[in-house]
């Protein structure tokens, strides 16, 4: 019968050089799973002890090093460049001498500790260690491990938060255990990493294929553990030629406890996924919480423009303040602590959401005589409905002002297309209020509690999406600046899903009609007192199309000649060739001549892996030959030839026609350009069986 054991796991929100900060809440989490009975407790990767070192995973025991397992596969894709910083293990089952640093040794009383690729005995069990990225490799240790007697697995990670991506972590961590046994452990960070990065928890453990322990993804607190108690199993043995066992450290210790017969034995839990737009609305409202509490400021201010975007971002603080009340009202006396803090006031309670927004959040309607009534009145619904402050303002007067000094120096004043002006003025004109608002709203964001008498300002939060950054679709230096963009990482089309969800969730009505509007910059002039400019007809496509076009360019690192290729079979129902490439040159030309603007776009939350983040993730030259000769060339070479291969097969279904139907009288037909232009048959009569 096996025996049974206590673990311990968890998610801790860890702040680079917060040392003490970190050394705090790495204390907490041991004291609770002592509180709970367990005999082992793992913590994320880089956890940090004794504020002094920092190990990629260390194994203690009584205030002694057991044993330091370094990371042997490093994650360098994506976000992450460790090769940049370190070097991997590269002596699979080896494990030398470490001589630790003098300031370790007064600590630990050791001169030296195990360093390598190894494992721990204990008196009873066998444990060893896998490092975030390497469970996601094709040779994971833990299957080597495995085979070789190791009953528990664990893996100190730092796995950050995209949509979906927790379906893909629980399915890994399942078939660990599933084909050869025992137990996997998972802890994890989270939180805000000080970067676009979030942080999304998740610690868990499995027991021969089962999830039977599972954290909070989401959650403000700053310490979330998960203790179980899980029963081991022999493993079978099935060893390659090339087979060489583990290095084992060995323990006087047992980790299961002569009485474990009254412990309860594991039971498989049901994982519940979160949906896509579940966790637009919570991973970013942590992440945002998470800047503004560490940042020191008093709250937030949004342009908001009654548009998806900027609602969207909206929405996002409002869910924002559903967490913390809920947090609150849950006994949570460290977020209560921190919503003190930034509000300042030690005797303020949060009741509900919308009071506590009219506290944290700012939004602010600036008009133009270019703005419908539309617009506005949508931002104002929305602000009442999410209960904040609101602004209504009007910019013309600052817009004239500036015009007025370009046209006193050069004696010229420059005109909208709708009024005879040129494509040049008419982009001019537009940027120049969009400028305006971001130095409008920094300036509210600075001095607006000033005016209320309140003390601290006011982070500036943006909404552009990843459809406008990818295109170049906004002004450099236009309101999309701000200090932090929490949808910079997501498309349209899943903002659009992510208002549907908030417009049920949080019964916010205002939405319907923000949903049903078409997408505007409102820049230019207004027809009969309605919006002429719409956004996909600024972009020469749709956002739908623009979503497609960006996971290839990204995801499946596409060019214009391979991206052409796809999606001539993807848009076969709808499209031609010619037309398809007509829709990626003109793709390509946007996005190549104004990939500068990604270079100074605002930090933006990394949601999804077709971001096109230039800081860290998506890499790449921001000057191109916008001309892309060789790629067009080849683009127009291919539809030659499919309108080729087209005209043939059209022949050859026309004269099959003619041969089946001999003693049918037909008339030839004009022109093959398509299934209606097949043969002309007179008269509706069966052909003579003879």
């Amino acid at each position: 019968m096996g025996r049974k054991v206590i673990l311990a796991t968890c998610a801790l929100n860890q702040w680079a050089l917060d040392f003490d900060g970190n050394l705090r809440r790495i204390l907490k989490s041991v004291e609770v799973a002592r509180s709970r009975g367990a005999r082992y407790r793992l913590g994320p990767e880089l956890d940090v002890w004794y504020v002094w070192s920092v190990f990629r995973m260390c194994n203690f025991y009584f205030r002694k090093i057991l044993l330091i397992r370094p990371k042997m596969l490093l994650a360098n894709h994506g976000n992450n460049r460790e090769l940049r910083w370190f070097s991997p293990w590269n002596k699979p089952r080896y494990v030398e001498e470490y001589f630790l640093p003098r300031m370790i040794q007064d600590v630990t009383r050791q001169e030296t500790v195990p360093f390598g690729d190894g494992v721990l005995s204990t008196n009873d069990t066998c444990i060893g260690s896998e490092i975030c990225a390497e469970l996601w490799n094709p040779r994971s240790p833990h299957v080597d491990m495995g085979l070789d007697g190791v009953e528990i697995i664990t893996n100190s990670s730092a796995s950050y938060h995209e949509l979906s991506k927790a379906s893909r972590r629980v399915s890994l961590i399942r078939s660990a255990t599933s084909k050869s046994g025992g137990i996997y452990m998972f802890a994890n960070q989270r939180g805000c990493d000080g970067d676009r990065l979030y942080y999304d928890g998740c610690a868990m453990i499995a027991v021969n294929g089962d999830i039977v322990a599972q954290g909070a993804q989401f959650s403000l607190e700053d310490v979330v553990r998960r203790i179980h108690v899980s029963s081991r199993m022999l493993l079978s043995s099935l060893f390659s030629p090339e087979y060489r066992p583990c290095h084992r450290v060995k323990v006087d210790f047992s980790l299961s406890e002569s009485q474990d017969v009254y412990f309860p034995s594991h039971e498989p839990i049901e994982w519940r996924f979160h949906l896509a737009e579940e966790e637009i609305s919570l991973g970013p409202a942590c992440w945002l919480w998470d800047y503004l509490r560490r940042s020191g400021q008093a709250g937030f201010l949004l342009p908001l423009s009654g548009g998806v975007d900027s609602s969207s971002t909206a929405c996002i603080v409002y869910s924002m303040c559903h967490q913390i009340c809920q947090a609150v009202k849950n006994g949570s006396a460290q977020v209560l602590e921190d919503v003190r803090h930034v509000v300042g006031n030690a005797a303020y309670t949060p009741k509900e959401p919308r009071e506590l927004c009219g506290r944290l959040f700012t939004t602010c309607y600036m008009a133009s005589e270019n703005s419908s009534q539309d617009t506005c009145n949508r931002a104002k619904d929305l602000a009442a409905q999410i209960g904040s402050t609101h602004i209504n303002l009007n910019i013309d007067m600052a817009v004239k002002a500036i015009l007025g000094i370009f046209s006193l120096v050069t004696g010229k004043l420059p005109q909208f297309r709708a009024n005879g002006g040129s494509t040049r003025e008419n982009i001019a004109l537009q940027n120049v209020q969009a400028r305006v608002r971001m130095i409008l709203a920094y300036l509210f964001a600075q001095l607006s509690l000033w005016a209320q008498g309140r003390p601290g300002g006011l982070l500036v939060l943006g909404s552009a999406n990843v459809d406008e950054s990818l295109t170049g679709y906004f002004t450099k230096y236009d309101c999309s600046s701000a200090d932090i963009n929490p949808i910079g990482g997501i498309s349209k089309t899943d903002l659009k899903r992510f208002l549907q969800y908030c417009a049920d969730k949080f019964k916010l009505s205002a939405l319907h009609s923000i949903l049903a509007a078409p997408p505007s910059a409102e820049l230019e002039p207004l027809r009969h007192g309605h919006v002429s400019q719409t956004d996909e007809s600024d972009m020469g496509m749709t956002y739908t199309e623009l979503s497609l076009i960006g996971r290839l360019r990204k995801i499946s690192k596409c060019g214009p000649y391979s991206m052409f290729c796809k999606l001539i079979h993807m848009w076969r129902e709808t499209c031609s060739p010619s037309q398809v490439a007509v829709k990626v040159k003109h793709f390509f030309r946007m996005y190549s001549a104004n990939r500068h603007k990604m270079t100074t776009v605002t930090p933006a939350y990394h949601a999804e892996n077709y971001s096109p983040d230039d800081n860290r993730f998506d890499l790449r030259p921001f000057l191109y030959n916008t001309l892309w000769n060789r790629q067009f060339r080849c683009i127009d070479e291919q539809v030659t030839t499919l309108s080729t291969l087209r005209q043939e097969a059209l022949f050859v279904d026309w004269y099959t026609v003619v041969s089946q139907q001999s003693e049918q009288q037909w008339t030839e037909p004009t022109a093959l350009g398509g299934p209606s232009a097949h043969c002309g048959f007179v008269g509706d009569a069966a052909p003579d069986p003879d």
